[in-house]
């Protein structure tokens, strides 16, 4: 059956029937089933240690006993259907551990069944009453969600870890969205989002609990009265809304394509009894949407378009006391709704609100609640006021065509001077929280009770309650008084507070106890850095934070908030780590003592007025060298004076056209000195002389280019596995290149990770012993994933791993000092990510790909029986008799190998062109070879290395059209269509002067061979090109205008594809020209 379709639980498994039998032997079991549960709501910490009704997964409908326990039909993926989407955290990550080669396939093989998702659902009826009757031992039938208690969250887990990279904990938090109290009978229990990732947070046991699985950052999340169930909601494209069980951490119900437009969900409610979820989208014209999940269903009760006027919606809450109503707001509109069950209609009512209304400045909302008299609505503005609406129903026996209900302005109170950012309600109390950090609880009069103005903190913006009843006032209890004219004590429940500079606060109502949690960055995280040799990490914020942790004992240890205006953009500890550099947005540059982050100067270095990108030091640290968004290098040394080390200024240099990507320091071969590098998105490298540097003036010593189409992304000093010392860098068409460190002759072209988006850093992973050094690993970071990769580099799809860390982007990474942790920020999302690295599965997965070419064979077209391959053959032995003439009588020599004169037909033949940089680049890979080694230079290549030279240097996606376009874009003018061509005498004329250009011969061959003019092909044979005036062909075969598709299609005769992603000259019929 689909997702959808609602078949009674009764029907849909054996189970059920027996169910029903024993119903009918207990007569009396539902009245013992409600018995159970008023004891449970009378003692919560019973209900916590495992009592049987506080386990129960919500019912569907609480006024039929026949249904009082339908349960959720969990969804499991089964062994028969391997290739279902789940939302776990590890599939996911199994995902992004897939070889290139797989991931497409994968791809091809989901993308039929898309939108027909088949699941096996399973029924926990049968277990959950089963449990009922039978003794209370577990058997293997019980489910770990019915019968789990509150401990299991938190237990250590000894299981081997099988992913290369496991997300151990999360530094920082998503301060935007509510932070929820769910336990506080034993333990303090936090849960609050970072990024993708829901975090519960147990404080006494400091330990953290991830609810992984959302392919986006979370938007928005909610949690039912009894804190037993978590829904959490993203936005982006695929997003994801997930209900937690809370005691395990399971996820029990995944709704998929929630949002089909892709804008995902911008707010979320669940019932007081946990049933229902409503959503509101984020699209333009937002959806409400209502939905029935504990059914299980795909599809939501019923929706609700709301008009563009009133606002995006932001802020949405159910009436506790009445699950068929709801409200929400935006900054200008609050609207109020009723849901008909029966007819699945939800109706709204949203009356505009003006300063003429109550002829005073109502100002914008912020939240909106129900009031407790369960009359009316009260909505809360930024200018202190409340504004109370009464709600008109319709009779309950009233159909929704007799009458609608509707929203009435009823008036406006003026609480306080200052802004309310929060507005809930607890027991009887209606509390406020504002911009001033005040929380305040008035009574359903609105009349103040209580309120907390001495704990000085910034703006509310979150406030949670706890799920326990305050304990009734003792003599020894020290609740403070109420300000009422009773003058009793004040008895509220315990509360965590959230504020705007993203600390977490925890407060006893009895006796008033503030409690400070932790407080995090509240703004983008770019620079962090681990220490050379202890297990700490300073996380830098663009809020002007450094914060120092141990990152094994997950503490926090000292940190230091500079002025205002002085975000830390960039931090790198010296390799004695005892000095920590830091640029900052401003141009500054600090050295700070490492224990201590205080000044190690007098006054900083202000040589920038742009934000500081990279700091790096001397492996001597004698030297440090900065990078700014001007392109700028700025260098400063160490000098003695008067018998102390300081640090100066040297000098600097605007040595970059574009960013600067990479600033990297080293040591010269023939003796200890420093060397500086910078590479840049330019396409530059330049090293620079210390040496002959002086104050004011940086020396250049040498400048090459890498890349000829793609831009660097980063560079690493390759470490010693060979002879030879390398130079590794990155480029945005996911190659890497390795180049020799003296001549900088690039001397290996390699498939880079692709993950969606090319290599943003590397770095080499730090070995402790010996026995490490033979084999070394790197780990990388790209868009929006972190990954590991076994050197050294050669092609091979299975030697990498990667995994989605933060979706919106990442911005830094950073290793631990002995290799066993990587730690990634993400920037915007400001959190820092910890990774424990398991290289022994990075190992098995590289044996289970397969030795020699077999990894390589996947990568092509059918593989090794494929046509592809058998094409290649043939090619690759043609050129052997091409070599030796065609026409020549003589006894053919075949042999293993082709000469390096015929390697770039050969890559034609199979699609694959070359520029003639590229083509240079590939006989200096071959000649060179062995020359450490042997003192030799190789003048041919075999079929096994042409196959893996081939997969290495072609474009991982072909020539697209995309790229063509793009060229066109640039190169030629619109014309009467709209349309961007080039003129066919500008394009000859580009074809002559522009880039690798042509010779007039060369182009006259290759437009004759197009044209279809040499029989045998582009000088196939030289005695059969007779043709003269050619010139004269291309005005009467080449049109006046020629478009992106005219010149492959037309032109080169190339297939087209649909997909840009595709390699349109991977074709049949592109390589038959």
């Amino acid at each position: 059956m689909s997702d959808a379709e609602e078949i009674p639980l009764e029907e849909t498994e054996e189970d059920g029937e027996a169910e029903t039998e024993e119903e009918e032997e207990n007569p009396n079991y539902y009245e013992e089933v409600e018995n159970m549960q008023q004891e449970s709501k009378e003692d919560d910490a019973e209900a916590h240690r495992g009592g049987e009704s506080g386990h129960s997964l919500p019912s569907e409908r609480a006024g039929s006993p026949s249904t009082q326990f339908d349960l959720l039909d969990l969804e499991l993926i089964s062994s028969e259907e391997p290739g279902r989407r789940q939302p776990s955290g590890e599939l996911v990550k199994k995902a992004d551990q897939m070889p290139h080669g797989e991931q497409r396939r994968e791809r091809r093989h989901a993308e039929p069944g898309k939108g027909k998702r088949k699941q096996k659902r399973v029924s926990y009826v049968a277990e959950e009453k089963e449990k009922e009757f039978q003794p209370k031992a577990s058997t293997a039938k019980d489910s770990l969600v019915s019968t789990t208690t509150e401990d299991i969250l938190f237990q250590k887990d000894d299981s081997a870890n099988v992913y290369p990279l496991t997300m151990t904990w999360i530094f920082g938090w998503n301060s935007s969205l509510p932070v929820y109290y769910l336990r506080d009978a034993t333990q303090t229990v936090l849960l609050y989002a970072s990024a993708h990732t829901g975090v519960l947070y147990s404080v006494l046991r400091n330990s953290q609990h991830h609810l992984q699985g959302h392919p986006n950052v979370i938007s928005c999340l909610c949690v039912s009265e009894d804190r037993r169930w978590i829904a959490t909601a993203d936005k982006g494209p695929d997003c994801l809304i997930i209900i937690w069980d809370s005691l395990t951490g399971i996820p029990v119900h995944t709704i998929f394509d929630s949002c089909p437009e892709g804008n995902g969900i911008r707010a979320i409610a669940i019932t007081q009894d946990a049933k229902y979820l409503a959503t509101i989208s984020d699209a333009e014209i937002q959806k409400v949407c209502i939905w029935r999940w504990t059914l299980a269903v795909e599809t939501p009760a019923c929706t609700l378009d709301l008009p563009k006027e009133y606002g995006f919606q932001n802020y949405f809450a159910f009436n506790p006391k009445n699950n068929k109503e709801l409200v929400s707001n935006s900054k200008t509109q609050t609207i109020y709704y009723l849901w008909y069950e029966e007819q699945d209609i939800l109706t709204h009512s949203a009356p505009v609100l003006t300063e003429k209304t109550f002829n005073k400045l109502v100002g914008k909302f912020s939240q909106s609640v129900f009031h407790l008299n369960l009359t009316q609505m009260l909505s809360a503005t930024m200018e202190g006021k409340l504004v109370v609406w009464d709600v008109h129903r319709p009779p309950p026996s009233a159909s929704t065509s007799l009458g609608l209900p509707y929203l009435k302005p009823c008036k406006l109170v003026h609480l306080q001077k200052e802004g309310i950012t929060v507005l809930t309600t607890v027991d009887n109390y209606i509390v406020t929280g504002d911009i001033k950090g005040n929380i305040k609880f008035y009574d359903y009069t609105l009349s103040i009770v209580n309120w907390y103005s001495h704990l000085k903190l910034s703006a509310i913006r979150t406030l949670s309650f706890s799920k326990i009843s305050a304990t009734p006032p003792t003599e020894k209890s020290n609740y403070p008084p109420d300000y009422t004219l009773k003058g009793g004590p004040f008895v509220t429940r315990n509360l965590i507070i959230g504020t705007s500079d993203a600390a977490v606060y925890h407060l006893t109502a009895d006796g008033t106890k503030l409690e400070k949690l932790f407080v995090e960055p509240k703004d983008t995280i770019c620079a962090i850095s681990c220490h050379p040799y202890q297990p700490l990490i300073a996380i830098g914020s663009f809020c002007g934070m450094i914060k120092v942790w141990d990152y094994e004992k997950k503490r926090y240890l000292f940190s230091r908030v500079f002025e205002k205006g002085l975000g830390v953009q960039s931090l790198t500890y010296n390799p004695e780590g005892a000095i920590l550099g830091a640029g900052f947005t401003e141009g500054t540059v600090y050295i700070l003592d490492a224990m201590s982050l205080e000044n190690e100067l007098p006054k900083p270095f202000k040589y920038s007025r742009t934000s500081v990108t990279l700091i790096s030091f001397s492996h001597d640290s004698q030297y440090m060298a900065s990078a700014d968004v001007n392109f700028t290098v700025a260098v400063y040394m160490i000098k003695v004076k008067n018998g102390q080390r300081v640090w100066e200024y040297l000098a600097r240099l605007r040595s970059h056209r574009q960013s600067i990507r990479s600033l990297l320091f080293g040591v010269r071969l023939d003796s200890n000195q420093p060397r500086l590098l910078s590479l840049g998105k330019d396409q530059l490298l330049i090293e620079y002389n210390l040496l002959k540097s002086h104050r004011d003036h940086l020396e250049v010593l040498d400048i090459h280019r890498t890349d000829q189409c793609s831009h660097p992304t980063c560079m690493i000093w390759y470490p010693p596995l060979t002879k030879e010392c390398f130079l590794l860098v990155s480029n945005s068409g996911y190659k890497v290149k390795l180049f020799n460190a003296t001549t900088k002759m690039c001397r290996k072209t390699l498939l880079g990770p692709v993950y969606g988006s090319p290599i943003e850093q590397l770095q080499i992973l730090p070995v402790k012993t010996a026995v490490e050094l033979q084999k070394r690993y790197v780990v990388f970071i790209n868009r929006d994933k972190v990954g590991l990769q076994i050197l050294p580099v050669d092609g091979n799809p299975h030697k990498t791993a990667a995994v989605v860390c933060h979706p919106n982007g990442v911005a830094g990474m950073a290793l631990s000092y002995d290799g066993r942790y990587a730690f990634t920020a993400g920037g915007q999302d400001r959190s820092v990510m910890q990774w424990e690295i398991n290289l022994s599965a990075l190992d098995a997965a590289v044996s289970l790909g397969g030795e020699d070419l077999t990894p390589f064979y996947d990568l092509v077209s059918g593989g090794r029986e494929g046509k592809f391959y058998r094409e290649l053959e043939d090619y690759f032995y043609y050129s052997q008799l091409r070599s030796q003439g065609i026409d020549t009588m003589e006894t053919r020599k075949v042999s293993e190998h082709i000469c390096l004169s015929e390697l770039p037909l050969v890559m034609r033949a199979v699609g694959f062109y070359p520029s003639e940089e590229e083509i240079e680049d590939m006989f200096n890979e071959i000649k060179f070879s062995e020359y450490v080694d042997t003192g030799e230079i190789i003048d041919k290549i075999n079929l096994p290395n042409f196959l893996k030279m081939y997969l290495n240097h072609r474009p991982p996606f072909g020539n697209t059209m995309d790229t063509i376009k793009k060229s066109f874009d640039i190169l030629g003018y619109t014309n009467s269509d709209g349309e961007k061509v080039i003129q066919r005498e500008d394009f000859l004329k580009l074809l002559l002067t522009k880039g690798e250009h042509m010779t007039e011969e060369e182009m006259s061959d290759c437009f004759a061979t197009l044209l279809g003019l040499h029989p045998e092909g582009w000088k196939s044979e030289p005695t059969t090109s007779a043709v003269t005036g050619s010139e004269m062909c291309y005005e009467g075969e080449l049109p006046d205008e020629i478009s992106a598709e005219i010149f492959a299609t037309e032109i080169l005769g190339l297939t087209i594809s649909p997909d840009c992603r595709q390699d349109p000259m991977a074709g049949d019929a592109g390589r038959s020209v």
